[in-house]
């Protein structure tokens, strides 16, 4: 019988973009070994670029194969929870379809390995009942894995929600975090959500292992209070931890619907005219947007920069506090959302799209100076990869904790100033920092180390890297 391994995405095309670029990673690495399978859920989270997506990624890579699991509706109570406690639900009311569908599919091959998302820790109790190793597959890095593993001793610790309270906590392997700057799961104990994570974080030591997407010489202080077992409450129980990153996105992803105002070609070709590092591209993900107030701010201080630029712009939030928005493609119009005028005075400096680029390809380019971004690890790894220095402009989820991270660790970043409670930012800040980066001595700093880690990445993913290593120590526990 041929040898798999099973992946199991959270809902949500991003998970699944991830557990995908897992597996082609695994399928280079191991030359193709072993088949593929991965579990995808239905009844949330159902995105319509994902049958497209599944499509074109059994096409051009046979040995993945998808099993959709049966359609499963939203509970009643899903309505008034908020959106991560929603997911956590459905995750586990599909616990007896993963065992379905596991069983199935070791009817017809030895399944080596079950590598679960971080978020599907319902599902552990399946694989082990089934005599399966089973894997976490962490999606952020070193130091939020960090965090996650000292959480449980975080929550025996403060009684409060941490939404609530003035501290500073000290996570080992991190820079010391603002207790409301936790990602939003764990910030209210009143949230389903939050014994949820509190479940799942005290699980992640009783896995057969990790795999990280970073590498252990991006993130040396938390992957070495990790290995010496400081963020663990039982430092005798540390699962093997393999950093086998970056793992970053391939051209072979779904696209969201153009609604540039210019053709895609328009704007690479602008790119391609644009002197060496002189452009500020701003992106804060695939959901990250502002307020009309704070998008004007942007707009301002950029104008005020007077450097070139190419920003993507998604439909603006209707709450001031709120940073996310799901719509992301359905069209509106720039000029209504932006400082009057500014489009007509900034034409010959930049461009603004509207929802979409393709990231990897624009920072390859290299016009591209500085990347102001939200600090989504996906984000992250990217620039690092390109070389490419940033502005970390946390918004939500565990970014902050990226941005510490950056700033104080990597150095490949500079922080912007944000007002404390709602995270505004002025238009002078942006002024400033896109000046000092593109233009004062610490930018030229922050540069040539930018140059160095990228460098560090290329080694890591090499023939005999450290993420190459980690890989191979991996297949090994399979065999």
């Amino acid at each position: 019988m041929e040898e798999r391994i099973v992946l199991y995405p959270s809902p949500g095309i991003g998970h699944i973009i991830s557990m995908v670029e897992l597996a082609k990673h695994l399928l280079n690495q191991t030359h193709h070994k072993y088949s593929i399978t991965l579990f995808l859920t239905t009844g949330f989270l159902d995105h319509p670029s994902i049958d497209s997506y599944i499509n074109l990624i059994s096409t051009s890579h046979p040995s993945i194969s998808f099993l959709r699991l049966p359609l499963l509706p939203p509970s009643a109570a899903s309505t008034s929870a908020s959106l991560a406690a929603t997911a956590f639900e459905f995750i586990r009311n599909n616990e007896e379809n993963v065992g379905l569908a596991l069983k199935r599919v070791c009817e017809r091959s030895v399944v080596k390995g079950f590598v679960i998302d971080m978020f599907c820790t319902s599902a552990l109790s399946v694989g082990e009942c089934m005599g399966i190793p089973v894997y976490y597959f962490f999606t952020s890095g070193a130091a939020v894995l960090a965090l996650f593993c000292y959480f449980p001793k975080i929550h025996d610790q403060v009684n409060q929600s941490l939404k609530e309270i003035q501290v500073q906590l000290q996570i080992p392997g991190n820079a010391p975090l603002k207790a409301f700057h936790m990602p939003e799961p764990v910030l209210d104990r009143n949230d389903a959500a939050y014994w949820d994570m509190l479940y799942f974080c005290k699980h992640l030591p009783k896995s057969n292992g990790i795999i990280v997407n970073s590498f252990e010489e991006l993130e040396p202080f938390a992957v070495k209070a990790i290995e010496e077992g400081l963020c663990f409450p039982d430092p005798t129980q540390i699962p093997p931890i393999y950093y086998i990153g970056p793992l970053i996105a391939e051209a072979d992803q779904p696209k969201e619907k153009q609604n540039s105002g210019v053709e895609t070609n328009n704007y690479l070709s602008w790119l391609k005219n644009q002197p060496n590092r002189s452009v500020v591209y701003l992106c804060f993900g695939s959901r990250g947007s502002f307020s009309k107030t704070q998008l004007k701010e942007i707009a301002n201080g950029l104008e005020k920069s007077e450097q070139r630029f190419l920003w993507v712009v998604k439909r603006p939030t209707q709450d001031e506090g709120t940073k996310q928005v799901d719509d992301t493609t359905t069209e509106f119009d720039l000029g209504s959302v932006l400082p009057n005028g500014f489009l007509e005075r900034t034409k010959n400096k930049g461009i603004v799209v509207r929802s979409w680029v393709p990231q990897v390809e624009v920072l390859s380019h290299e016009s591209v100076g500085c990347f102001v971004t939200h600090c989504g690890w996906n984000s992250v790894l990217e620039s690092v990869v390109a070389g490419v220095p940033m502005i970390a402009w946390p918004l939500y989820a565990e970014q902050h904790v990226n941005r510490n991270v950056m700033v104080d660790e990597m150095k490949v970043a500079i922080g912007v100033e944000q007002r404390e409670r709602d995270g505004f930012v002025s238009e002078e800040e942006v002024e400033r920092k896109v000046r000092e980066l593109m233009e004062l001595e610490r930018g030229r700093e922050i540069w040539e180390r930018s140059l160095k880690i990228k460098e560090m990445a290329q080694v890591a993913i090499g023939e005999f890297g450290s993420s190459t290593r980690a890989l191979g120590k991996l297949v090994e526990a399979w065999k």
